[in-house]
């Protein structure tokens, strides 16, 4: 059989997008066309490829492109530029950390038995979060966070999207949704990608849904703790910056193809790319991801553990205009051995977390992000004592907690309550429709917009009653 010959396509707007869509910000930055100066700094490729075009309206549908996000339906003004979103996976415990139920009796709470004061008259958290409870007056909690489901990837995918999966549409996280508007705006372009995930991709779901891979999340890798942050495809383990110039210097001496075709606009373009890789991974913009030139004590403050430097890996994130930004921790599905856990796992966040909200506020930045940290559901307030749990608590989705700060989120502040063992919604429910519209509002985007679809359907960024999805309204309260 005859070999079919290759065709040569031109780069343009529109390749650059379906290429996008086929291919990985991490694969454009590990594949190489005229070797190493053919890499293509994959966010900036498809930025370039989102970004806003002059061109007709639709048939059907408005992007976020051709309908401006200022301000949401009803003349709401953008109070939060970023976010920050602390997905505690697995389902972290609501009864241990910010709803509390000591007079339940030991069967609920086990050894965690005494909740300590906050420096908010009135509100009491779980007694492993002491640095939180100094600073209640910054975050508000959201105790009656419901929406049924027990299985791990159902219920991230409500939390994340609104919507309930197994329809025709799969759709996209908060995250990718808070891209599309914000992440390519005029003033936003960065070498740094728009959505960035420390350090594992959320893996329950397809964070960019029907919208394609040009609004996935740049999954950094790694470990911020270590001696170097080895961000994948930026920073290359055991080779130093100087070696990776010379291998630069020694690369272009030996690419003669690229200098006898220097005018080409291929080769051009292909320079422009590799200079912008390179700025990422030698210059200023790739030092985002250096934490030694921040101060042992701050670092200390934090933790010097994998979620610690995580929270401030994300606050320089944020610095540097990054619009949305998760830390995504694993570990939080304790059906056995649950208190043994709490002792491990709650210090790191309490110090992680604290820290954040104390370094954000302290740099004038609380005020224009936010931070909601919850998981997929909370835990079941009744222990499981029994073997083979010997102390487990399971999954609940009847009603967890959510902790929001920032961006135009009053602190200080309960929203709704469980009943007295923390079994169900007692008080004011709110539903992930709720939630995610409420975090919309506050960064200026319209709940109401349409999102950008690759058949161009009209389909909105929050769920509407007409779905069949329960919704109690925004979180207006504490907005």
């Amino acid at each position: 059989m005859a070999r079919r010959p290759e065709v040569y396509v031109p780069l343009s707007e529109t390749n650059v997008s379906l290429y996008c869509e086929r291919v990985s910000r991490r694969e454009l930055l590990q594949r190489g066309a005229l070797g190493l100066g053919g890499m293509l700094l994959g966010h900036q490729l498809c930025a370039a490829a989102a970004a806003p075009k002059r061109r007709a309206p639709p048939k059907r549908g408005v992007t976020p492109h051709d309908k401006s996000p200022a301000a949401p339906s009803g003349g709401r003004q953008a109070k939060a530029k970023a976010v920050i979103q602390i997905w505690l996976s697995g389902g972290p415990t609501h009864t241990d950390t910010f709803d509390p139920k000591p007079e339940s009796g030991s069967d609920y709470t086990g050894p965690l038995n005494h909740p300590i004061e906050t420096n908010v008259k009135g509100i009491r958290i779980g007694e492993l979060l002491p640095q939180l409870a100094k600073l209640a007056d910054k975050y508000s909690l959201i105790r009656s966070m419901t929406h049924g489901q027990n299985g791990h990837e159902t219920a991230s995918y409500m939390v994340q999207t609104g919507r309930m999966p197994g329809g025709r549409l799969v759709y996209p996280a908060v995250g990718a949704v808070v891209t599309a508007f914000k992440g390519f705006e005029k003033g936003a372009e960065s070498l740094v990608p728009p959505y960035i995930v420390l350090t594992q991709p959320q893996g329950r779901f397809s964070e960019a849904g029907f919208m394609g891979i040009k609004y996935k999340p740049f999954a950094t890798g790694g470990d911020p703790n270590a001696a170097r942050f080895a961000v994948e495809g930026i920073i290359a383990p055991g080779i130093s910056d100087e070696q990776q110039r010379r291998r630069r210097d020694d690369l272009e001496r030996a690419d003669a193809l690229a200098q006898v075709l220097a005018e080409d606009p291929q080769v051009v373009a292909a320079k422009e790319a590799e200079q912008s890789a390179y700025d990422l991974i030698i210059g200023d913009a790739g030092k985002v991801f250096d934490l030694s030139t921040e101060k042992e004590e701050l670092r200390k403050r934090y933790g010097r553990n994998t979620f610690g430097q995580s929270c401030l890996a994300a606050r320089r994130l944020i610095e540097k205009g990054v619009k949305y930004v998760t830390i995504n921790q694993f570990v939080w599905d304790t059906h056995k051995e649950h208190f043994q856990a709490m002792r491990r796992l709650l210090p790191n966040l309490d110090s992680g977390l604290a820290t954040l909200l104390a370094d954000l506020s302290d740099r004038g930045l609380l005020d224009s992000t936010i931070v909601w940290c919850c998981g997929e559901f909370g835990r079941t307030p009744k222990v499981a004592w029994e073997s083979p749990w010997n102390g487990g608590r399971h999954h609940h989705g009847a009603v967890f907690s959510v902790l929001v700060a920032g961006g135009g989120f009053q602190g200080g502040q309960v929203v709704g309550s469980s009943d007295p063992k923390g079994e169900t919604v007692q008080d004011r429910p709110v539903y992930p429709g709720d939630l995610i519209g409420s975090l919309y509002e506050l960064l200026g985007i319209d709940p109401d917009a349409n999102l950008p679809h690759p058949m161009n359907e009209v389909v909105k960024a929050t769920p509407s009653p007409e779905e069949g999805l329960k919704l109690a309204g925004r979180l207006k309260e504490i907005m």
